[in-house]
């Protein structure tokens, strides 16, 4: 697990998102998970960008471990619908 955290900070850098600010960053994505029934990186990145994280775009490569941290934490895949 602190293998996949370290790959997801990492990749989370890369698009521009200050450490700092993550936590936050990783609710609003949990939240645009749980809005959609099954989202695409596409309706993710608009629901993110109406939340107001404008500027940060994701990609699969991000999205991937993101979504398997959340899973490890227990909110699986079947709940976000």
């Amino acid at each position: 697990m602190d293998e996949l955290k370290r790959v997801l900070m990492q990749r989370l850098e890369e698009i521009g998102i200050d450490p700092h600010i993550v936590p936050g960053f990783m609710r609003s994505l949990a939240n645009c998970c749980v809005y959609e029934s099954h989202p695409n990186i596409k309706q993710i990145n608009e629901r993110l960008t109406y939340m107001g994280w404008d500027g940060y775009e994701l990609d699969y490569h991000t999205l991937s471990p993101a979504e398997n941290c959340f899973e490890s934490e227990g909110l699986k895949r079947e709940g976000y619908a």
